[in-house]
């Protein structure tokens, strides 16, 4: 079959399902080409405006790349006093760069890149053609690291920015749903077989409780990025001591003040070509973890769906399967599921580049970063919309759960009742033996004759547990088989959770709509 129509033709060539069908148009514009030349532009201009002749104010730092409520904010600019190092750069060529910041030929830069195989090189020409007075001073003393690392890290500190919150809105729903069902028992699993009591809200509270942990990674992966900075070709910034005539302070200050304007506090002291590729490891490994963690979460509701305890949102036209129409699969958690796979192997990457990359650098490390880096945030960013999707409707059927603790509760009541029993006079020993054989009787019925449990009705039957009749309903009564769970839920929420979603208020207020 010839493939359709031609360039032009979307639907004639592969698109990623993580931007076609899943994404969240924040995060996509966030890896973007228009994104990504776009900030190498501004740090051409970051460059020049610090390396500019002293005289007149500052150039007022140029508008978030995009605008509108998509753009994301590159910082602080910095203070005018310190704004220029001395080289003859004019005003009217900063405000040229400044006045095509987003004017980017993307038509123009393949066909450079085509002829010069060289990515930045071709922006700095397809730059230059649009800025001719500008043109001799477009990336003057910078290597091409210089915008292709610095955009990859303000490009990892703004996904994290988008990741972020949307992980706070999850712990939120969730502690939601867990407070309100902090009392509610039902059986608890060990091996994925019956096992005491606990309550829905604080099974919840499990989930919750990896995600804060994942919270505090991110914000700790995010804060510890630093800015590369201005560092030349292998790291010992000697070209720009040779424009400064040999003055280090003047390339301290360089580097300072493009990397405030920049919209970071630090920049790291020393670099080879790169940063080093440790840092895309620290930083595709909170995502991995995030990824175990909803995938966890979202195992567990499969399973409970499957119980008929719990289920996800089920739309009103919604179809299960294409053949059963009666069944309601748990599509959501399952893709949360798929992708958070593909998302915990991502981080063999940079694992791997990391290893491999030479003395100062090697550019076998390229290619692949400009794979695994975007879609970790990508894939991170649709299981995160997804798992609030589910939180937002999940479902709880009391009734179920009630039944499945009326099968199982007996076993679990007969220590209960030996005490009882105890306390009434009667011998341990005996009334152990008359439970074991009694438990044996009602575990025949309902493993070999599919039927009830039906141990306390022979409890009742049997004339030797007459001192406590009046005291089985108590002793069978599903709350006090749960301990201190609603108290734990209550705690961990007040004092750990929630605290922790303060920073995020002003975010987590939308509800998140799947449009697949």
């Amino acid at each position: 079959m010839a493939a359709p129509g031609a360039e032009e033709d979307a639907f004639g060539r592969y698109r990623s399902p993580l931007v076609s069908r899943y994404a969240s148009p924040e995060m996509g514009f966030n890896f973007s080409e228009r994104r990504k030349f776009g900030t190498w532009r501004r740090l051409w201009l970051y460059l020049a405006q610090a390396e500019k002749v002293p005289g007149g104010p500052s150039p007022a730092r140029p508008r978030a790349l995009g605008g509108g409520p998509r753009a994301q904010p590159h910082g602080g600019g910095c203070r005018s006093s310190c704004q220029s190092l001395g080289l003859p750069i004019t005003d009217e060529q900063i405000q040229e760069m400044e006045a095509n910041l987003d004017n980017v030929d993307f038509k123009m830069a393949a066909e450079e890149e085509k002829r010069l195989r060289h990515d930045v090189m071709a922006h700095v020409h397809t730059f230059a053609h649009c800025c001719p007075k500008a043109a001799a001073i477009i990336h003057l003393g910078a290597t091409s690291c210089y915008v292709g690392d610095n955009t990859d890290l303000i490009v990892l500190r703004d996904g994290f920015n988008l990741l972020l919150p949307k992980l706070a809105t999850v712990i939120s729903r969730l502690s939601d749903f867990a407070e309100q069902y902090a009392d509610l028992p039902t059986l608890g699993f060990t091996h994925y077989q019956p096992a005491q009591l606990t309550t829905v809200g604080k099974r919840c509270c499990l989930w919750i409780q990896d995600l804060c942990m994942d919270l505090r990674n991110l914000e700790r992966a995010r804060d510890d990025l630093r800015f590369r900075g201005v560092k030349g070709t292998t790291g010992t910034q000697a070209s720009f001591l040779q424009l400064f005539e040999g003055d280090h302070d003047k390339v301290k200050e360089l580097d300072r003040l493009v990397t405030v304007k920049a919209g970071f506090k630090r920049a790291y002291l020393v670099t080879g070509q790169t940063y080093s590729r440790k840092v895309d490891v620290e930083v595709l490994s909170v995502l991995a973890s995030l990824g175990a963690s909803i995938h966890k979460i979202c195992t567990d509701i499969r399973l409970l769906a499957n119980l008929k305890e719990l289920e996800e949102p089920f739309e009103t036209d919604q179809i299960g399967s294409s053949a059963m129409p009666y069944k309601r699969n748990p599509m959501r958690s399952e893709r949360c599921c798929s992708l958070a796979r593909h998302l915990m192997t991502l981080v063999l990457n940079p694992l791997h580049t990391a290893s491999v990359q030479w003395f100062e650098r090697t550019l076998d490390d390229s290619a692949n970063r400009r794979v695994c880096l975007a879609e970790a945030f990508l894939t991170a960013d649709i299981i995160l919309s997804t798992l609030q999707n589910i939180s937002e409707g999940l479902v709880v059927y009391p009734k179920v759960i009630e039944r499945r603790i009326r099968q199982e509760l007996p076993f679990m009541a007969t220590e209960n009742i030996i005490m009882a029993m105890v306390k009434a006079g009667g011998n341990r020993q005996d009334c152990h033996e008359k439970i074991r054989i009694l438990s044996q009787q009602a575990a025949a019925v309902v493993k070999q004759e599919g039927g009830d449990n039906d141990l306390i009705s022979r409890i009742r039957a049997d004339p030797y547990f007459s001192p406590i009749q009046g005291q089985l309903e108590s002793l069978l009564e599903p709350t006090s088989f749960t301990g201190r769970a609603s108290q734990q839920v209550a705690r961990f929420l007040k004092e750990e959770a929630r605290p922790m979603l303060t920073p995020y208020q002003s975010k987590m207020g939308v509800k998140m709509e799947l449009a697949l």
